[in-house]
């Protein structure tokens, strides 16, 4: 962890934790764990995890049905919360339609006691239709079932009970027993990307701590989504400022030559161009997103393999240098 608190922004790993991340091949838990000290020796502030099932690549232009399956989510950041001591640990974020929203809680609540109070809690309502219809979840009324979860979460985590009944779900007389040490809860973040859903951006503003856009990797991608975000906190009567901001990146390496990922991998990942250039141009474009009042950026590094970030980490070293 960084110990020059000159450091503008929080920079986060997002973890290839999905078939042929890395540089082609598929992590195992070994090359995961690795990772994870890698990062908390090197000096990253936090770990972060998505929660998907499986990919079907034919929404981004891939020409033939082409699937990627990923290692669950929960079961990696549990194992994460065992074996580091210092970084932030964080779902990227977790899909509420997968799992019952009190089971999501009391699971969270448990994660957040194996770190020691180092879980932020990423929610979001689910998009990619392919996964839902493969492991048999709905795919209708996301942010309807979604604003209920968060009914049932947020009052979960916060105080730790509650009743709710409503159209997707319910809660009766739930509690969380035993609490984490860290009784109010790990901070929630919600996923906000498209500036034209204002429900979920005044859920965002009503419940989160935390708001996050994926792959604003230029500021002309993240400008109009802080517009919105702000917009939302002004209509719900909320300061803006009490909202911390987070972005997902993608960051290409002058490696990636070499060592690229999947074809799939990329179209997905490279929708818009990510961030490149030298050690102290990434810091540069680092410091532009903190100028914009960008708390904490999650970093996909390609090419995704040890020798990438070891690359990367002397960018960390300038940003500590202020």
């Amino acid at each position: 962890m960084p110990k020059d608190l000159a450091r503008p922004i929080k920079v986060g790993l997002l973890l290839p934790i999905a078939e042929e991340t890395m540089a082609g091949a598929t992590p195992r838990w070994a090359d995961l764990k690795a990772i994870a000290r890698l990062a908390e020796a090197g000096g990253f502030n936090s770990l972060w995890v998505p929660d998907h099932l499986i990919m079907d690549f034919t929404a981004y232009g891939v020409p033939a049905e082409t699937r990627a399956g990923l290692w669950d989510c929960w079961s990696i950041l549990a194992a994460l919360a065992a074996v580091t001591t210092q970084v932030e640990l964080g779902t990227i974020v977790a899909c509420v339609g997968f799992r019952n929203p009190a089971l999501l809680a009391k699971m969270a609540d448990t994660i957040d006691e194996i770190s020691g109070g180092r879980l932020i809690l990423g929610l979001g309502a689910g998009y990619h239709e392919p996964e839902h219809r493969a492991f048999g979840y709905p795919f209708d009324h996301l942010v309807g079932r979604f604003e209920e979860a968060l009914q049932i979460i947020h009052p979960l985590l916060r105080k730790g009970g509650v009743d709710f009944h409503g159209k997707y779900h319910q809660a009766t007389k739930c509690e969380l027993r035993p609490r984490a040490s860290r009784s109010a809860g790990p901070p929630i973040l919600i996923g906000t990307s498209r500036p034209d859903r204002p429900r979920m951006l005044r859920l965002c503003a009503q419940y989160a701590d935390y708001w996050n856009i994926v792959w604003a990797n230029q500021l002309t991608d993240l400008l109009p989504a802080l517009q919105a975000i702000d917009a939302a906190c002004a209509k719900t009567g909320r300061d803006p400022a009490t909202l911390r901001r987070s972005v997902a990146m993608a960051v290409v390496l002058p490696a990636a030559e070499q060592q690229r990922t999947t074809e799939n991998w990329a179209r997905y990942l490279f929708r818009r161009p990510p961030a490149t250039g030298t050690v102290e141009q990434l810091a540069d474009h680092l410091r532009t997103y903190a100028l914009k009042g960008i708390d904490h950026v999650q970093l996909w590094i390609e090419p995704f393999t040890i020798s990438g970030i070891e690359a990367f980490l002397p960018v960390l070293e300038i940003l500590d240098r202020g």
